[in-house]
């Protein structure tokens, strides 16, 4: 595992989006223009937040934090950090092995290598997602529940009977924030964009893929030929670029959805040092209907660092082998 070593102590197939929600006002909207006059929307964008995704359910029909509450819980996050980087190690097992896991969990990584910021979206509001209004993902269908829970069941019995039982993200083909859509979480946060007059290329830092998305009009790939990003393209609605991804492969599973899953995402450059990221998503077998998480990206500093993806590269055999050692002891009768 690569990541950038920055401190965190300081400091949406088409499904019907509101536009007069989550669009930018015109007003509001950067003049920056590229040469051939399209608006500009290139640079290293960070989406690090301690928004979560869903409302927390105590938050009920709150829709935005005060500044004394947004405060409150950054100081909550840069107190937590401190408090994780200077505890002593702890002795947890009768062979002393030394635990300085997240949360004391060993084998799960040590709070210093995360960096998930300390700072809420600037909207102060307490979900990303903007629409269901309650700010939670909406219902699964019977068909995405009874899914959901046949796989789980078969992970349980099954967790690494081959290297196909592992995720993408253990694999190192996909970034788990990454996307599309991009969903913050974890570390390597930043969304580099790149531009010409007929594509737009989107590098993501964690596990470093790059979508390029063609601005062209040409059609999209026959239904067979399925990728891990989807296909993707894109047209610019004013000032807002529009993406639309369909093709997802069949193996990929993102939160659970299935092929059908079509996305929409629309880039809007807010000001000099402000990317509005809005996605809906619309998988009919997995939800009960389509449902919009808005982020807004900030300008980073820091230049996009290399980052190489180690765990399915080099310890797809670990884990495989240790899951065959624990079935050669059950077998045996041992603990």
């Amino acid at each position: 595992m690569r990541i950038r070593l920055i401190p965190s102590l300081g400091a949406a197939a088409v499904a019907v989006v509101v536009v007069s929600l989550l669009a930018a006002p015109a007003a509001a909207q950067s003049s920056a223009r590229t040469a051939w006059g399209d608006p500009d929307i290139q640079g290293p964008w960070d989406f690090r937040t301690i928004t979560p995704l869903e409302r927390p359910e105590e938050l009920a029909e709150q829709e935005f934090l005060s500044e004394e509450e947004a405060a409150r819980r950054e100081q909550e996050v840069v107190n937590r950090n401190e408090e994780l980087l200077n505890r002593a190690a702890r002795r947890t097992t009768a062979t002393e092995s030394v635990d300085r896991g997240e949360e004391g969990a060993p084998g799960f990584y040590n709070n210093f290598w995360l960096d998930q910021g300390t700072t809420t979206v600037a909207t102060r509001r307490t979900s990303l997602i903007v629409d269901p209004p309650n700010g939670r993902l909406p219902e699964m269908t019977a068909e995405g529940a009874e899914r959901t829970a046949a796989r789980r069941a078969y992970l349980a019995e099954h967790p690494a009977d081959s290297y196909t039982d592992r995720t993408p993200y253990d694999r190192c083909i996909l970034g788990f924030n990454a996307g599309p859509p991009i969903t913050p979480g974890g570390y390597n946060q930043i969304l580099q964009v790149f531009q010409t007059p007929d594509h737009v290329a989107l590098v993501t830092e964690m596990v470093h893929t790059v979508r390029v998305v063609p601005l062209d009009g040409r059609p999209t790939l026959p239904d067979h030929m399925r990728q891990w990003s989807g296909e993707s393209r894109g047209y610019w609605e004013g000032d807002t670029l529009v993406i639309e991804t369909t093709n997802f492969s069949e193996d990929r599973r993102w939160r659970g959805t299935t092929p059908d899953m079509t996305l929409v995402e629309r880039l809007t450059r807010i000001d000099d040092g402000t990317l509005d990221y809005t996605f809906t998503v619309n998988a009919p077998n997995t939800w009960s209907r389509p449902w919009t998480a808005s982020i807004p990206m900030r300008l980073s500093e820091e230049p996009m660092y290399e980052y190489a993806c180690h765990e399915g590269n080099y310890s797809m055999p670990g884990i495989l082998g240790g899951h065959r050692r624990d079935e050669e002891r059950a077998a045996a009768g041992q603990p």
